[in-house]
């Protein structure tokens, strides 16, 4: 039975040079981690977390709907992937790694993939159009990647046709589900770990390639925790150290060719486990460090909420940021 639960709207406004952003406080889920969340319209926002817990609002946060899939309150949902109101796919961490999608609006859910291997760890999940993939750690050396072709519905493990070579040591991050991007023909992948890379795969000339990223690596805290990608040239990847979120070296990277070569942002923040383009020029990011605002495509950036998240959807044109955090927090910032 869905519950319907009041937002509570606590504002807090911060001063910006381009005018003070209002981040209010949507609601909370006590005992909750989010980290996935997904919006489909500028009223449609879903979330996902740990406890099994999945939720939606249809009203632009007002107030929500909590549609938990039952029989799994032990898993940890880290990512979502939304095509309408009524339509949406769920992916968990950890084992046995799970893939659930309801076509009712949650009012049930149906398993579409299940992998009970005790290495097998899932990170996140991207759709482009019906296709989409979801990529896991690696797995005897080879990074794992699921493919649908139906919105969800089935899914086909091609982790041994793509050649996701890992180095030692070398993983994906689950902290946003946003570790990959399906963009036009390209699906890019971001790792960390003892080294960081982006794995590029083109899907219509069936190439891979796998170029280093000098972001902030080295251990298994370190690396790529999210990237976004503008076109198929211009992208941006944030991450750093979760262990260590006020280190900002090397924490926000910056490409103009596809991934293959990148550059440090001018005035990197702490730890960032998510990142958003609004549009050629607006670009956002989220962590435990604070919410941070570009007005320059990623090269210099401001504090507009210090309060710590872990993902990010945006509605409203882009005019609205929407964020999750692992204090069951959800909550909306209005870009000006």
């Amino acid at each position: 039975m869905k519950k319907l639960l009041l937002a509570t709207l606590t504002t807090f406004c911060l001063a910006l040079d381009a005018g003070a952003q209002q981040l209010t406080q949507l609601t909370t889920r006590s005992g909750v981690s989010f980290r996935g969340i997904e919006t489909n319209s500028d009223a449609c926002i879903w979330v996902a977390g740990s406890s099994g817990t999945v939720g939606k609002s249809l009203d632009g946060g007002q107030t929500w709907a909590w549609v938990s899939p039952s029989g799994y309150e032990k898993f940890d949902f880290r990512d979502i992937e939304v095509f309408s109101p009524q339509e949406a796919v769920i992916v968990s961490a950890g084992t046995p790694a799970v893939v659930l999608r309801t076509a009712d609006g949650g009012k049930s859910w149906q398993e579409v993939y299940r992998d009970e291997r005790p290495e097998i760890f899932l990170d996140g999940m991207d759709f482009n159009g019906n296709e989409g993939f979801i990529v896991g750690d690696p797995i005897d050396g080879v990074f794992q990647l699921l493919q649908s072709k139906d919105k969800g519905k089935t899914w086909r493990d091609v982790s041994n046709f793509m050649f996701l070579f890992a180095d030692s040591e070398e993983a994906a991050f689950a902290a946003s589900g946003t570790s990959i991007q399906y963009l036009n023909d390209n699906v890019w992948i971001g790792t960390g770990g003892s080294t960081a890379s982006i794995f590029k795969r083109n899907e219509k000339a069936l190439t891979m390639d796998k170029y280093p990223c000098s972001i902030l690596q080295g251990a298994s805290s370190r690396g790529i925790f999210s990237i976004d990608f503008l076109d198929d040239n211009v992208g941006i990847a944030v991450g750093g150290d979760y262990q260590d979120d006020a280190n900002v070296e090397n924490t926000i990277m910056l490409t103009q060719d596809g991934g293959r070569n990148w550059i440090a942002s001018e005035s990197n923040t702490g730890f960032k486990s998510a990142v958003k383009y609004i549009n050629q020029s607006l670009v956002v990011a989220t962590g435990t460090s604070g919410t941070v605002l570009s007005k320059d495509a990623g090269q210099h950036w401001t504090l507009i909420a210090p309060d710590s998240f872990n993902s990010i959807a945006l509605g409203n044109g882009g005019k609205t940021v929407y964020l999750t955090g692992s204090n069951g927090n959800i909550a909306k910032i209005d870009i000006e």
